[in-house]
């Protein structure tokens, strides 16, 4: 069993897993890491299943000690991570002996790096996933939706896997672009957007506003103009850019709410959405236009990575 003492966090280190399916009519929303990928890529890295409990962290500001020797992962963001005070490299597994602390202390490239050990770290487990949803009060390690705080013990209970590796190759860890364009299945309202929203909308850039958290992003850019009639609440999927009066769009993420009522573009491909989470604000970004055969087809190509 690991157990690492938390030295040191923020608000924004949490622990999640894929999150919570099958669930949102009962109005309680997915959670779950955001960049999905990477998350997959820290328990490949220790031979768990891909979907175990990791912890998520935005940003730097956590620090952890080892109070038994154990084997880990990191991948994410590089943020600038340190264990003793040398330098960690992200994408890779590493051992921490009894006493050791591992640091994430500010970004240097990208937004959440996301550490797993052997097993999944162990949390609550509240309607099938111990993901954190602070705004529902669900997940963590105690299930009340909380982040994780200075002087808790995280506890993993599986063992090395015979098929843990030391790094993620190269070639197989993402490319974090300095402008993403990002992949955008068209939804329904499409249609009822001017002419010239729709032009703007895939070929002017757009600028991630500080106004950010884990429900959505708040993009800056060209004001859409919707022309449709007006809508009646619907279910809102992952991804989902919805464009609400003031025609700046936002794109929805893992703790959305469940229904909305704005008009919406469509929605981002998962893959798209694990780039987005590693945008700091002010980050430039562009929409492609894809169909969603097409977005399907690259989704489980991705996935045959994993096999």
């Amino acid at each position: 069993m690991s157990r690492l003492r938390i030295e040191a966090s923020t608000a924004l280190c949490q622990l999640q897993d894929a999150g919570r399916f099958g669930v949102r009519h009962l109005g309680v929303t997915q959670g779950g890491a955001l960049d999905w990928v990477a998350m997959r890529w820290a328990n490949w890295l220790l031979g768990n299943a891909l979907d175990s409990a990791v912890v998520e962290v935005a940003l730097g500001g956590f620090s952890v000690v080892a109070e038994e020797d154990c084997m880990l992962a990191l991948t994410g963001a590089d943020l600038e991570a340190q264990v003793d005070g040398q330098p960690l490299a992200a994408w890779s597994s590493v051992h921490l002996g009894r006493g050791q602390r591992l640091t994430l202390r500010q970004p240097r490239q990208g937004v959440r790096a996301y550490l797993a050990a052997p097993g999944g770290f162990m949390g609550a487990a509240v309607l099938g996933s111990c993901a954190t949803v602070a705004r529902e009060g669900l997940g963590g390690v105690d299930g009340q939706g909380r982040a994780l705080a200075k002087g808790e013990v995280l506890h993993a209970g599986g063992t090395i896997a015979r098929q843990a590796r030391s790094h993620v190759p190269e070639a197989l860890r993402p490319v974090h672009a300095e402008k993403p364009v990002l992949d955008l299945v068209m939804g329904a309202q499409i249609g009822d957007f001017s002419g010239t929203s729709l032009f703007e909308a895939f070929n002017r850039d757009w600028t991630l506003d500080s106004r950010a958290d884990r429900m959505g992003i708040r993009l800056l850019g060209p004001q859409l103009v919707y022309q449709g009639a007006p809508m009646i609440s619907e279910g809102i999927s992952l991804g989902a850019v919805q464009v609400p009066p003031d025609g700046q769009p936002i794109v929805l993420l893992n703790d959305r709410q469940t229904i909305g009522g704005y008009p919406r573009l469509g929605a981002l491909t998962p893959l798209a959405l694990a780039q987005l989470a590693q945008c700091m604000p002010g980050t430039l970004v562009r929409f492609r236009a894809v169909l969603q055969e097409e977005a399907w087809r690259e989704q489980q190509d991705y996935l045959a990575r994993w096999a």
